[in-house]
């Protein structure tokens, strides 16, 4: 092919699912740091909009597996970015939160104290909340990973 860069690209994407479904969120950090040095200007780097670009570059082969939807509204407040299984799959859900100079854990409490999985439990009962942290001082990403259970 002569798309070698986008297969690429593709190809980290792929890996970056797995390593989210694997709740890997070493994997899914660096992944998603790679991506924000790699693709963003220098001028748009540090803001939480570039990061939202970033996640959607990064997963952008989760369009085989998931419906991608932006601050979709759910429970108390919008969830930033939520990938809903397609028809007949197997694949969890997942709710994705970012924090700019936060925590990733931040993030994960802001998705349970807002209820953001309630949008998506009609759809499916496996759902993976995933915690995303940029750190403009550092100039690292963090991540967290968490089953959703409905039953706590």
């Amino acid at each position: 092919s002569s798309h070698k860069e986008l297969s690429g690209m593709i190809r980290e994407s792929d890996r970056l699912i797995k390593a989210t479904w694997a709740k890997d969120e070493d994997a899914v950090a660096k992944a998603i740091e790679q991506i924000h040095s790699q693709q963003t200007a220098p001028d748009f780097y540090n803001n939480e909009q570039a990061l939202r670009s970033v996640v959607n570059l990064a997963y952008i082969s989760a369009i085989d597996h998931y419906i991608n939807i932006q601050e979709l509204p759910s429970g108390k407040g919008y969830a930033d970015i939520v990938f809903i299984p397609r028809q007949n799959s197997c694949n969890p859900a997942m709710v994705v939160e970012l924090k700019w100079n936060k925590s990733d854990q931040a993030a994960i409490d802001q998705i349970k104290q807002r209820n953001y999985p309630q949008a998506v439990s009609a759809y499916t009962k496996k759902i993976l909340l995933v915690g995303i942290n940029y750190d403009e001082k550092t100039k690292l990403h963090s991540c967290k990973i968490e089953e959703w259970n409905a039953e706590k």
